[in-house]
């Protein structure tokens, strides 16, 4: 699958991935804070953003697509950094073929199956792929019904895009992630060991990344950094933007993938 992608800058390659419901527009703060020592390429997932849709969508299938998107881009190797969704995504590849993968950063999960965990989100979507609206403000009272929180609404709100009727409807393509969440999108990433470098961060405030984890992680990823991100929960990357970004750069660093 051809993913849509954006590009910027030179110098080491650097692959973007974002998590569930989002976009490659979402790590942007990330990709700034890297673009004057790297070539930073933020990717849009398969059913997400301006990506193809596909029935089929699993860590396999998705790791497959940024692999094709490499040799697309004539790029043996990089390093992949990802949130959430995007982090297991990240680790498939890292953990199917080692040897495209440079160094690996995980923002906020763990390699472990997951029991759901944003199903207000997936209902608030679901509800709203139903619908007809002719405006953002429109949108944004449909998900209140479901959502309390305004930040993440307005983070879902950005998957709408108007039709050639005008009405407002939705990127994403829900009836793939309605079928998969509870099944293919909860699992666990598979496979050998990665032995190359390895940054986990964990959002002080998110559950996602348990004490529990920690000897998978361990035995999965043997050349780990581990970080927790003070004050942040599961969005830490847009919580804690500089301290993110500062401990990402300072992995890189140590590792002689960018210049101190």
């Amino acid at each position: 699958m051809k993913l849509n992608y954006t590009e910027q800058g030179s110098g080491p390659v650097i692959i973007l991935i974002h998590g569930m419901f989002g976009s490659l527009s979402n790590l942007g703060m990330l990709a700034r804070s890297l673009v004057d020592q790297c070539r930073v390429i933020s990717v849009d997932l398969r059913n997400h953003g301006d990506s193809p849709h596909a029935q089929q969508m699993d860590l396999p299938s998705m790791a497959t697509d940024i692999v094709e998107l490499m040799d697309a881009l004539n790029i043996p190797n990089a390093t992949l950094i990802g949130h959430s969704l995007g982090g297991k995504i990240a680790m498939q590849v890292a953990l199917n073929f080692p040897t495209k993968v440079n160094s690996l950063v995980v923002a906020d999960i763990a390699p472990v199956i997951y029991s759901g965990g944003q199903n207000q989100a997936l209902a608030a979507l679901a509800a709203f792929s139903q619908l007809r609206v002719d405006s953002r403000s429109a949108a944004d009272q449909v998900m209140s019904k479901y959502i309390e929180e305004a930040p993440t609404r307005a983070f879902l709100l950005k998957n709408l895009a108007r039709d050639d009727q005008g009405n407002l409807g939705l990127k994403l393509n829900m009836a793939s992630i309605l079928d998969n969440y509870a099944t293919t999108l909860v699992a666990a990433p598979s496979g050998d060991l990665y032995a190359g470098p390895t940054l986990f961060l964990k959002g002080e405030n998110s559950a996602y990344i348990q004490d529990k984890h920690r000897p998978i992680i361990d035995q999965m990823f043997p050349q780990l950094y581990f970080e927790e991100v003070a004050n942040a929960g599961h969005w830490l990357h847009a919580e804690q933007p500089r301290l993110v970004n500062s401990l990402i750069t300072s992995f890189l660093m140590k590792n002689h993938l960018i210049k101190g």
